[in-house]
């Protein structure tokens, strides 16, 4: 398996993994074959003198990072029983952003002898990285639209329509879909949670919008509002301070709720630790341990 997953890893290229594991490459392609043969399926199409992955492949691909990833917890877990282990930890932009610093924290005055490693990409990422086993589990904004990975809500939030100040808006304005349709949108990127939760709420008021804007920066689609540029939809705590200052105009849109979970996920045969258990458990609990934390980003 840990052959396979070194040809996956090198582009399905034989020479490459056998330089890596140390072997021929005669030798690795030997291994493939043979697990061919044993499971009596192809796991790659020969084109030529490449190698094309496929679907059966695929799924013992994903079959093959998990064994061999539990395999290896097993022998650090055997051979460090005393020690609490390093958790891999993946999050959306704006968890990672605003939530995940104070979850950490809050771990670490729990449990000082632990390690924590951090990811913070667009959920779509992530949850790649979960099937690759490059983390341990993830928290997004969004729901995981993948059959091997387990969603389990921990947190609502909520996504907030902004508006340039001085621009004909006013504090708690309520716009008709109408009206809010024909604004110019500053929007993040595709894959991200929040576009998901944006794109899902207009898509059943029966309309889709086209941004002049995507970033994956919410300080940048603040800043572009901010100079008269379009209007955002972006989480609610983390337009809180340029609201207040007054930077910006918080509106409503008739019929629409922006409303979402957070959600934290692992895949369904993932072995989790002890360490990654406390760790979401500290999650679930957060709100409740915890003051929520209110977002210093710069605008």
């Amino acid at each position: 398996m840990k052959i396979f997953l070194s040809v996956c890893i090198n582009n399905f290229n034989t020479t490459k993994a056998a330089k890596e594991l140390h072997m021929t490459q005669p030798a690795v392609s030997l291994t493939i074959k043979e697990l061919e043969q044993y499971y009596g399926v192809a796991l790659f199409d020969r084109i030529g003198k490449r190698l094309k992955i496929t679907e059966a492949g695929q799924r013992f691909c994903e079959y093959s990072a998990h064994i061999t990833s539990m395999f290896d917890d097993m022998e650090k877990g055997m051979k460090n029983w005393d020690s609490f282990g390093v958790i891999r930890i993946g999050a959306s932009i704006t968890i990672g952003s605003q939530f995940l610093p104070c979850y950490v924290k809050a771990f670490y005055n729990r449990y000082p002898g632990t390690e924590v490693k951090v990811t913070i990409s667009p959920s779509e990422n992530l949850e790649q990285k979960i099937l690759n086993n490059e983390l341990d589990f993830i928290l997004i904004e969004g729901i995981s639209h993948t059959s091997t990975l387990v969603s389990e809500e921990y947190m609502e939030d909520g996504l907030t329509v902004i508006c340039p100040a001085n621009s004909g808006f006013y504090p708690g304005q309520l716009l008709s879909v109408d009206e809010f349709r024909q604004q110019k949108f500053l929007l993040r990127e595709h894959g991200s949670g929040t576009r998901e939760t944006f794109e899902r709420v207009v898509e059943a008021a029966g309309f889709s919008v086209s941004p002049i804007w995507e970033a994956m920066s919410t300080t940048a689609l603040v800043n572009a509002v901010i100079n008269g540029l379009g209007i955002a939809v972006l989480p609610h705590r983390m337009v809180i301070g340029p609201v207040e200052r007054g930077l910006v105009v918080a509106v409503h849109v008739k019929g629409l709720s922006f409303k979402r979970k957070f959600h934290i996920v692992y895949h369904k045969e993932k072995f989790l630790t002890s360490s990654a258990k406390a760790f979401i458990d500290l999650c679930r609990n957060y709100e409740m341990d915890y003051p929520l934390p209110k977002y210093n980003g710069l605008y």
